[in-house]
């Protein structure tokens, strides 16, 4: 068995095509599992009644179960709620108008909610309290206080981190194949079964997974490096 060099290139060429898809499936989860990271965390610093104990046992769940099982639940599971309530309440609309990209970013915007929230939680409790304090001290409320000295560092402490999550929903973006949204893995699946070269598609797909991990890696090297000569005075 020889390895097609030529095939590799054409397989890299039609599966480029469907990067920007992959990395909006990627961009988008994990910017608004952010924002939902945010507010998991404070209210689970803060131990609010009710809350508290709900959003620990999302926490607990999204991050004890794989993601393909939570695009599977959403997939199927979101369907029937939603046809559930048209119905109860006469109205007309089905869930079938409703595009498969949806469940697959609800899915993944949970999965990233979830880790985000306990790398916002470390990052915050990894900032000294007195600094806190300094902030009561000078009249600053808590939200300020957050917003200007305690969410910046911790985002700071937090980039590697951050860089990791990226970097795994960037691959488990893979796993929308199994709903039949057309993905880098799902196009190289398309292309290898044309003339059953699959060895070659997975090597180019491979190729462009590695290609992203690095920039982005280097992207947050990059950042990271700013940050940390900007924390110890350097221009």
């Amino acid at each position: 068995m020889t390895i097609d060099i030529a095939f590799i290139w054409h397989a890299l060429q039609e599966i480029f095509k469907v990067l920007p898809l992959t990395l909006f499936m990627t961009c988008t989860p994990v910017c608004l599992g952010i924002f939902i990271g945010i507010i998991v965390a404070f209210v689970r610093i803060k131990q609010l009644k009710i809350l508290a104990p709900l959003l620990n046992f999302y926490v607990s769940f999204f991050r004890g179960t794989p993601i393909i099982m939570h695009i599977m639940l959403i997939y199927f599971g979101i369907p029937i709620v939603v046809d559930a309530i048209a119905q109860a309440l006469k109205l007309d609309f089905q869930s079938n108008t409703i595009p498969i990209l949806f469940f697959v970013l609800l899915a993944l915007t949970l999965s990233a909610g979830a880790y985000a929230s306990e790398i916002i939680r470390s990052g915050i409790l990894g900032v000294p309290q007195g600094q806190l304090e300094a902030a009561y001290a000078v009249g600053l409320t808590f939200s300020q206080a957050m917003r200007r000295l305690i969410l910046p560092q911790a985002f700071s402490q937090s980039i590697p981190n951050f860089t990791n999550v990226f970097i795994g929903f960037l691959h488990a973006t893979s796993l929308a194949f199994f709903v039949s949204i057309k993905e880098l893995t799902g196009a190289a699946n398309i292309v290898a079964s044309v003339n059953l070269k699959f060895l070659e598609a997975f090597i180019a797909v491979g190729l462009i997974y590695w290609g992203v991990s690095i920039i982005v890696e280097w992207f947050a090297h990059q950042i990271e490096h700013r940050v940390t000569a900007y924390r110890k005075g350097s221009i």
